[in-house]
C-alpha cells in the first residue's frame, strides 16, 4: 500500500482529534461564568470522550494483533508449500481453514471507523487470497486420496451368466443344453462394496465441511464429481465395454454384435445394482450432512455412463431382427426388467426424470421388438417352403429346430408371459388341445406354444405330400410327432403342454405308424392269407405265391432299410409289429402248405425274414439275398 505510507494512520488521526476536544471541554468547564447545568455537561462529554479514546486505543492495537496472527498464517502456508509437506498431513491445511475463518470473521466484524475501513479490507483480502491457497491445497489433498484409496471388484464378482443361446438354423442342430444362471455374489448384506477406503472416509468428509463451509463448494464438488466419474470409467474399460455410437451399432454385423451384447447384459447388471448403488452410498457418507447435493453428485458423476447403455440398448431395438436374435433381445429385456426398481431409487429426484423416462422406453422397445420377432417367428414356420422331399423321411430340421427353439424360449416364461397376453390369436385347434387339460393352467405363453406346434404340424402336412411313396409320408409324419412328444415330455415344455397335448399326439403318430403298415404289408399278407391259398390250391399256384412274397418283400427291404427312424425305441416298436404280423402269416402259410411247397420255392427262413426285418429304418439302402 504505498499510497498510505506519508499519513498518519486514521487511528492516530482520531486520537489527536478526541484530544483536542477534551482540552476544549477542560477549559470550558473551569470557567466560573457557566452555570453548574452546563458544567456537569460539559464533564459528561469529556468523560464520553475519554472512553471513545480508550475504545479507539484498544482496537487499534486489537487490529495490530489480527494482522500478526494473519502474517503467521501466512507464513505456515507458504513453509508448508515450500517443504513440500506430504499430502498425508492435510490436517494441517484443516486447522488453517479454521484460523482463516476465525481471523475473517473477526475482521468483517470490527472497525475503528469509517476511515479505517480501508485497512480492514485489506486484511480481509489477505485472508481470502491465503484460504485460496489453502483450498488449492485441498482439492489435490482431495483428488490424491481418491485415486490412491480407489477399490475394485473381484473379478469373481462381476461373473454374469446369460441363459441365452445361439440358434443354429440347419440340419446339424440336434438340441438345447439349458444353462444355469449364476448370480453375483455380494460382498454386504445390502448389495453394496467399498468403492474406496474406508479408512479416509472421515478424511472426506472433513475436506468437504472445511470446504463447504469456506463457500468453496462448487470446486469440491467438481472434484468430486470428475475423479468418481474416471473411476466408472475405468470399470466400463474392465467391463470391455466400448462407447458406440448408435450408428455405429445399427451398421455392425450380428455376429460382432452378439459378443457385445452379452457384455453388455453383465454391464447392466454390474453396474446398476452393484457399482452406482454403491457409488450413490458413497456420496450420502461424504456429503450427506449437505442436503440434496449428495444426490445431485450422484447423477452427475453416473449420468453419462447410464445413457451410453441405454444408447447401446436403444441401437439393438431399433434393428430389425431375425428369430435367432430374439434370445438376446430376451435376455437384454430380462436385465432391464431386472434393475428397473434400482433405476427409479437411483434416480429417483426430478432432476433424474429423464433418466427413468429414457430408461422405460427402453423397456418398452425391447417389449415391442420382441413381440413382433416371435410372431414373425411364428409367421416363418407357416411360410416355410415345401418344395423338396427331406431325405429318408427322417425327422425335419424344421421340427429340430422350432421345438429346441420352443424349449428355449420357456426358460423366458415369466416374460413373455406378460408381452404375448395380447398376441394370443383364435385358433380352434389349439383351443381344443387346452380344453380337457383341467391340470394345466391356461396362460399367454402356453396357447402361443401351442399355436406354433399347430402350425408346425400344418407345414408337415404340406411336406410329407411331396413323397411320392404313400408309406413314406407317414413315417415321415410318424418320425416328426414322435419327436415333438418326446421333446415335450422331456422337458419344461410339459408344464405349458399338458397331458391332452401328449395323449393326442402320441395317438396322432401311432396312427401313422397303423397307416404305414397297412400301406406297406396288407397287399404283401394277402399273397399269404388261407383264402388265396385255398381258391388256388394247386402247386403252380403255391409256388407264384412264395415267389411274388419273395419279389415283394425283397422291394420292401431294398426300398425300406434306406428309410430312417433316428429314435431307437421307435424303430424297434415298429420292427416288432411289422415282425409279429409277416412272421406269424408267413409261418402259418408255410406250415399249411408244407407238403405242397417245395423247398426251391422258399427262399427265406423265418428266421431270414426276422432278421431282414430288423435292417428295415436303419438310412442305408440295402439288397437282399437269398440264403
Amino acid at each position: 500500500m504505498e499510497e498510505h505510507k506519508p499519513m498518519t494512520t486514521i487511528c492516530e488521526q482520531d486520537q489527536h482529534m478526541v484530544a483536542a476536544a477534551q482540552n476544549i471541554l477542560k477549559g470550558l468547564a473551569s470557567s466560573k461564568s457557566i452555570s453548574n447545568e452546563l458544567r456537569k455537561t460539559l464533564l459528561d462529554l469529556e468523560i464520553q470522550l475519554s472512553t471513545m479514546s480508550t475504545i479507539n486505543e484498544r482496537k487499534g492495537n486489537g487490529i495490530k494483533l489480527l494482522e500478526r496472527e494473519l502474517q503467521f498464517v501466512e507464513d505456515r502456508v507458504k513453509s508448508l508449500e515450500t517443504n513440500h509437506i506430504s499430502m498425508a498431513s492435510s490436517s494441517e491445511y484443516l486447522k488453517l481453514v479454521g484460523e482463516i475463518q476465525t481471523l475473517t470473521q473477526t475482521l468483517q466484524q470490527n472497525f475503528c471507523s469509517v476511515n479505517e475501513k480501508w485497512k480492514h479490507k485489506e486484511l480481509v483480502q489477505r485472508a481470502n487470497e491465503v484460504m485460496q491457497v489453502v483450498m488449492s491445497k485441498l482439492e489435490e489433498e482431495l483428488v490424491q486420496i481418491l485415486v490412491q484409496n480407489k477399490q475394485y471388484f473381484e473379478l469373481d464378482y462381476m461373473l454374469f451368466h446369460s441363459n441365452s443361446v445361439d440358434m443354429v438354423y440347419d440340419e446339424s442342430y440336434v438340441s438345447i443344453e439349458d444353462e444355469q444362471i449364476n448370480e453375483t455374489s455380494r460382498s454386504s448384506d445390502d448389495g453394496t462394496i467399498d468403492l474406496v477406503n474406508p479408512s479416509v472416509l472421515e478424511d472426506l468428509k472433513s475436506i468437504a465441511k472445511a470446504m463447504f463451509g469456506s463457500n468453496y463448494h462448487k470446486e469440491f464438488c467438481h472434484v468430486f464429481i470428475a475423479s468418481r466419474k474416471y473411476a466408472l470409467d475405468e470399470y466400463f474399460v474392465i467391463l470391455e465395454i466400448e462407447k458406440l455410437s448408435i450408428e455405429n451399432v445399427l451398421n455392425m454385423e450380428w455376429y460382432s454384435l452378439n459378443r457385445r451384447i452379452k457384455k453388455w447384459i453383465q454391464a447392466m447388471k454390474i453396474i446398476v445394482q452393484v457399482y452406482l448403488v454403491s457409488e450413490k452410498r458413497l456420496c450420502k457418507q461424504v456429503l450427506g450432512n449437505f442436503g440434496s447435493v449428495y444426490q445431485i453428485c450422484f447423477s452427475e458423476i453416473s449420468r453419462c455412463s447410464i445413457f451410453h447403455l441405454l444408447n447401446f440398448g436403444e441401437a439393438i431395438a431399433m434393428r430389425t431382427h431375425t428369430t435367432e436374435n430374439l434370445f438376446c433381445l430376451l435376455d437384454m429385456y430380462e436385465v432391464l426388467d431386472h434393475v428397473a426398481m434400482d433405476i427409479d431409487i437411483l434416480f429417483i429426484e426430478e432432476v433424474d426424470s429423464f433418466v427413468r423416462e429414457e430408461f422405460h422406453k427402453l423397456l418398452r422397445n425391447f417389449g415391442d421388438s420382441i413381440k413382433s420377432t416371435f410372431l414373425a417367428f411364428r409367421y416363418a414356420i407357416a411360410t416355410n417352403p415345401s418344395n423338396k422331399c427331406f431325405p429318408q423321411g427322417g425327422v425335419h430340421h424344421l421340427t429340430r429346430y422350432v421345438m429346441n427353439y420352443i424349449k428355449a424360449l420357456v426358460e423366458y416364461g415369466d416374460s413373455l408371459n406378460l408381452l404375448l397376453i395380447d398376441e394370443v390369436s383364435t385358433d380352434p385347434t389349439a383351443s381344443n388341445d387346452n380344453s380337457e387339460n383341467s391340470n394345466l393352467s391356461y396362460c399367454s405363453l402356453a396357447c402361443n406354444l401351442r399355436q406354433i406346434t399347430t402350425t408346425l404340424e400344418s407345414n408337415l402336412c404340406n411336406k410329407s405330400k411331396l413323397y411320392t411313396n404313400e408309406a413314406l409320408q407317414h413315417i415321415f409324419m410318424m418320425n416328426n410327432i414322435h419327436y415333438m412328444v418326446q421333446k415335450v415330455k422331456h422337458s419344461n415344455l410339459c408344464n405349458f403342454f399338458g397331458d391332452y397335448w401328449l395323449r393326442r399326439r402320441v395317438g396322432m403318430f401311432q396312427n401313422y405308424a397303423r397307416s404305414y403298415e397297412k400301406v406297406t404289408w396288407s397287399s404283401i399278407l394277402s399273397m399269404l392269407s388261407d383264402e388265396s391259398v385255398s381258391t388256388c390250391g394247386t402247386k403252380r399256384t403255391l409256388k407264384k405265391k412264395c415267389k411274388d412274397f419273395s419279389v415283394a418283400f425283397c422291394e420292401v427291404y431294398k426300398t425300406q432299410t434306406g428309410w430312417s427312424v433316428v429314435d431307437t425305441e421307435l424303430r424297434e416298436d415298429l420292427q416288432i409289429s411289422v415282425s409279429q404280423k409277416v412272421i406269424h402269416a408267413y409261418r402259418s402259410f408255410t406250415g399249411r402248405n408244407s407238403s405242397d411247397i417245395d423247398e426251391k420255392w422258399i427262399k427265406y427262413s423265418v428266421d431270414d425274414l426276422q432278421c431282414c426285418i430288423l435292417d428295415l429304418f436303419q438310412g442305408s439302402s440295402k439288397s437282399l439275398h437269398h440264403s
